[in-house]
């Protein structure tokens, strides 16, 4: 995982090498620092996110959630950034989360809602996707990756906490005398 994570780092890599790229986070295209990468909360305290970073997403973006671009040279140059986040900002409360995301989905303006945990499995991708399955009543996200030969499956629910010490402490070696040790101090729960 990290070897993979490093290789996917490439880019910054070298556009920190060639000085496109700074160390001081919320400074740089991808980390917040530019405003057409970033969230911004919405009239009714919730947050939508934008990731227009080409200028034909710009310009979608702009033109559809009504940002007049007067007065910016260029939105991809650093100096008209904290002029755009300020507008950006000031319209993104204008409305709801949900009027963006009525407003915004299914076009090329590079946004996302941004959900709450307890949101997340019924987004309409998610669904779509059957990306989270119920386990004895509790929703969870479904295995991944998916194999066409070798589909994973939910087994059922976890253990409630305590219900198997004895054995996970038996499996990494310790004695029956040190389990009834241990769990007689409180050290260890077991609720069988």
């Amino acid at each position: 995982m990290v070897d993979a994570a490093s290789l996917l780092m490439t880019q910054f890599h070298g556009r920190r090498r060639n000085g496109t790229w700074r160390d001081v986070r919320g400074t740089n295209y991808l980390d917040s620092g530019a405003p057409f990468y970033d969230v911004y909360e919405t009239a009714d305290g919730k947050y939508v996110s934008i990731g227009a970073i080409e200028p034909k997403f710009h310009r979608q973006l702009f033109r559809r959630i009504g940002l007049d671009p007067a007065g910016l040279t260029d939105p991809i140059a650093h100096a008209d950034w904290p002029v755009l986040r300020t507008r950006l900002s000031a319209l993104f409360r204008t409305r709801t989360r949900d009027e963006w995301t009525a407003l915004l989905t299914g076009t090329d303006s590079c946004f996302a809602p941004v959900l709450g945990l307890a949101e997340v499995a019924e987004h309409p991708h998610h669904v779509a996707r059957a990306a989270f399955v119920d386990v004895a009543g509790v929703s969870q996200p479904a295995p991944a990756p998916r194999f066409s030969r070798t589909p994973g499956a939910v087994a059922g629910p976890p253990p409630a906490p305590g219900e198997d010490s004895t054995e996970v402490l038996a499996d990494w070696g310790f004695s029956t005398a040190e389990i009834g040790r241990l769990i007689e101090s409180g050290a260890v729960k077991d609720t069988r």
